[in-house]
């Protein structure tokens, strides 16, 4: 078995001392843990679970690991082993779409019924793929077999019930899509009843999510970065730098400390959750910094969801131009999506006052929020690592610490590289087809299982945020994180209005026919 070592700088130098802490049997999972993330003490030495998130901080932390001995590796070897088989059976005239499945669109709760009945045994095949996959990376590491897959079962069974909930004829209309109905769902069992102790081993929030972005990559061949044009890439690098910059500086001048304020910036930059956890592993955020930021990203991306398509509507925003100025200014995937797909249905039954194509709302809004914008993930990961490591560690004498490639390295986060490998990998099988053959063979057949596949860890992932965050606590930080954050959600929404209906108006409204 693969063994994950740290060294931890105790906190409280009077109680603590440096100390191999090994992640085995003798090393335990404090009770009443919160967001998702278990910390982790030191039998006969205790220490808390703040503690524990400060202490990780340590400029002169060691951290030895293998390529199967962390969440991060195993999120690559996963998320790679998907895409590479998916890519075989297509290779070989197979798609992966009897396995990669998800609910019929229907419209009564017979229908819906009968979907599930239909439908029974892929989802236990997926069950099943899911299990195994994740499986082997849990007994990897050390921890219950049979507690995780006795949790992930009725993780897997709420993920699918919401799946099919969103596959309701009439959700986009009510921006019911997934993620987002398991975030609710989650939040709303989280602060109503007290969830048993063994079922927080499979609310797994950062390994699901670090799946989920690696299958991202194979959605996103960098051809994709030709094919959008510069404009698309150009309002996104726009986008991404003075958003995170504005957040970044804001939160400084409230005086949070600079690791918190780059993953408060990078998750209003890119694509939220996603962003925020690259960042926090970039820089080793504090647990909770990241948590808070995770919390933000989706605040504001539910309040995207209603506030942009209104006010696209108020100011008589052409279809393209709304589905640019969503991609520039939502915060997280699904509620774009669900934002840009309100749009549409509202310019499709408008009778001729909502100007474009229906579809071009969703079409803009692909090719800025996640073609642009989340392109920016490894970009942002791999300098806030230099930077972290090369500006901001010191040792505990106050001189900054010496550099090595090999500290960039560990701190970068492997799922992100697993992103850029994954990319690159679809980009060479897109490189043998025109774009009109990658939209009706490849993408079909090849990225829509994919993708699918993407969309169930993001569930899981978004239901175990919810499952694993109590609102309450979150008072205890106060309110600086929230003006700094919206500091930036505010300059980002007035530059985003301006690049997509003033400076980069013809292009998008090209879009829409």
């Amino acid at each position: 078995m693969a063994l994950f070592f740290k060294t931890i700088r105790y906190i409280d130098m009077r109680k603590y001392h440096f100390t191999p802490l090994l992640l085995t049997d003798n090393v335990s999972p404090l009770k009443g843990r919160r967001f998702g993330w278990p910390a982790y003490y030191n039998k006969g030495n205790e220490m808390s679970g703040h503690e524990a998130a400060i202490a990780v901080r340590a400029p002169r932390a060691e951290i030895r690991v293998g390529i199967f001995s962390n969440e991060d590796w195993w999120a690559v070897w996963i998320g790679l082993a998907v895409i590479v088989a998916a890519w075989a059976l297509f290779a070989n005239g197979v798609s992966l779409k009897w396995l990669a499945v998800a609910p019929a669109k229907w419209k009564t709760l017979a229908e819906a019924g009968e979907g599930l009945v239909t439908r029974l045994p892929n989802y236990l095949a997926l069950f099943a793929a899911f299990a195994v996959l994740f499986g082997v990376a849990v007994v990897s590491l050390g921890q219950s077999l049979a507690r995780f897959l006795s949790a992930f079962l009725i993780l897997f069974v709420a993920s699918l019930l919401i799946f099919t909930t969103s596959s309701w004829a009439e959700a986009s209309r009510y921006n019911l899509e997934a993620p987002l109905l398991a975030l609710a769902l989650g939040l709303l069992v989280s602060n109503t009843t007290t969830l048993p102790d063994w079922f927080q081993a499979g609310l797994r929030v950062e390994f699901y999510i670090k799946v989920g972005i690696v299958l991202l990559g194979a959605t996103l061949p960098l051809t994709l970065l030709v094919w959008a044009g510069p404009v698309a890439v150009g309002q996104a690098t726009i986008v991404s730098l003075v958003t995170f910059f504005s957040i970044f500086f804001a939160a400084k001048a409230l005086g949070l400390d600079r690791r918190f304020a780059a993953v408060l910036g990078t998750g209003g930059a890119v694509c939220g959750v996603s962003a925020s956890i690259a960042a926090a592993g970039a820089v080793r955020a504090k647990r909770e910094e990241t948590s808070i930021a995770i919390t933000l990203v989706v605040l504001w991306a539910i309040v995207m969801i209603f506030v942009l398509p209104f006010a696209s509507r108020a100011l008589g925003l052409t279809t393209g131009e709304a589905g640019a100025w969503i991609g520039t200014s939502e915060f997280a995937d699904a509620a774009g999506i669900a934002a840009a797909q309100a749009y549409g249905d509202a310019a499709r039954n408008s009778g001729g006052t909502i100007v474009g194509a229906p579809d071009a709302a969703v079409q803009a809004f692909t090719l800025m929020k996640i073609v642009g914008r989340d392109i920016w993930i490894g970009i942002w990961a791999f300098v806030l690592a230099w930077v972290a490591t090369t500006r901001w560690d010191r040792g505990a004498d106050g001189v900054r610490a010496k550099v090595s490639v090999s500290e960039i390295w560990t701190r970068f986060p492997k799922f992100v590289f697993g992103f850029v490998l994954a990319s690159v990998f679809i980009t060479w099988v897109a490189s043998h087809y025109a774009l009109a053959d990658y939209n009706k063979i490849v993408k079909p057949d090849l990225v829509a299982p994919i993708s699918t596949l993407r969309t169930w860890a993001f569930t899981f992932c978004f239901l175990s945020i919810g499952l694993t965050t109590q609102l309450r606590s979150l008072t205890a930080t106060g309110w600086r994180p929230f003006l700094a954050f919206t500091a930036g959600v505010a300059v980002n929404i007035v530059i985003g209005y301006v690049l997509s209906v003033h400076v980069f108006a013809d292009y998008w409204n090209s879009l829409a026919g």
